[in-house]
């Protein structure tokens, strides 16, 4: 009888694993993952830290795919007045053979008084050997792991961060809503809690979110979503015509209405506390309770067919239609009509 051979289990990285906002200096630190915000706070803490313990630090930057022999030892070695040094790799997933051999080689001997960042997005498994090198404790590093912020959960998690770093109150709502409206992109995200940060003395509110950001399209299309669901079928018309007046594009429209709609889904039907589901869907326990209240009324068949209706629309706003503003509209008309509260219906 054939056996089926069992898979050795991933090794555990030897080395600290750290917050990208709290990093602390090494001789070798590996900024590992996709995400470059979080990469370049994690460099810029580093920075800030040994240029606090010593103003005299020099820094300097080296391309790993395009690398000239003999520069990582050049940059690292001590200079006629021993000033520390950070030397920043970047492009390490795709580095030259001789940074690869180089690197793997100061990994025995790292310099006194320099601290090296690697950077490797995890794009392919180029330098693997020096990431395996680095992970095993070769060269005394540690790594900070930078993994991609994709669920709106990370998102929140990411900006109420900020502000909590910035000793800055944001209101639950506000925040909420600063997320929705830069849903799709961590980078802009991140710019507009600083922007917040940095120019709002006091508490931030709603008022001060709407004030700033409240004609991003995104946050136009969940307050489409958000009317349309309740069944409040002209303001949703009114939303979204504005929203299409003020630029907005009907793909994104759509996959908020579609976003909001599989929130109700997931958690259609389960009893489970809002922690313990939000934990097993990756939602905060807001997001569980405003899909259990968009839920009311609704039914099986009902919510089914504004599921439909959404993915029809997708497909339509994104080349199956000529005309995807009509796509949109009937896709609010759909959900409206269909919701259960919806006391108005669209006029014949």
């Amino acid at each position: 009888m054939a056996t089926t051979a069992r898979r050795a289990p991933a090794k555990r990285p030897s080395i600290p694993q750290l917050s990208w906002r709290t990093p602390q200096p090494a001789p070798v630190v590996l900024i590992s993952g996709p995400e470059d915000v979080l990469a370049e706070r994690a460099t810029a803490a580093i920075r800030d830290y040994l240029k606090a313990e010593d103003p005299s630090l020099e820094v300097s930057d080296v391309r790993a795919d395009d690398y000239a022999a003999g520069t990582l030892l050049a940059l690292t070695s001590p200079s006629l007045f021993g000033e520390p040094r950070l030397v920043r790799v970047t492009g390490v997933e795709k580095c030259s053979d001789a940074f690869l051999a180089e690197a793997v080689s100061y990994l025995e001997n790292p310099q006194e008084g320099a601290t090296v960042i690697l950077r490797h997005t995890g794009a392919s498994v180029r330098g693997k050997k020096l990431l395996d090198a680095v992970r095993a404790g070769t060269g005394g590093g540690v790594e900070v792991p930078c993994a991609a912020v994709k669920r709106d959960s990370d998102r929140f998690d990411f900006a109420s961060g900020e502000f909590s770093a910035a000793k800055k109150r944001i209101a639950p709502s506000a925040l909420r809503t600063l997320v929705s409206a830069f849903a799709d992109d961590l980078t802009e995200l991140a710019a507009a809690c600083q922007q917040l940060i940095s120019d709002v003395p006091g508490d931030i509110t709603d008022q001060v979110v709407e004030r700033y950001y409240g004609g991003r399209v995104e946050t136009s299309a969940f307050t489409v979503a958000d009317t349309a669901i309740a069944g409040r079928y002209g303001d949703a018309l009114i939303a979204l015509r504005h929203a299409l007046a003020s630029g907005a594009d009907p793909v994104p429209l759509v996959a908020a209405i579609a976003s909001k709609l599989r929130s109700m889904a997931k958690v259609a039907g389960t009893r489970e506390s809002s922690g313990a589901l939000a934990a097993r869907l990756g939602m905060k326990d807001w997001q569980v309770d405003r899909a259990r209240r968009d839920l009311v009324g609704w039914s099986d068949l009902t919510l089914g067919m504004a599921i439909q209706a959404a993915a029809r629309a997708d497909a339509e706003v994104k080349g199956a239609s000529r005309d995807p503003v009509f796509a949109l509209e009937r896709l609010i008309t759909v959900i409206a009509t269909k919701a259960p509260f919806g006391a108005e219906r669209p006029q014949r």
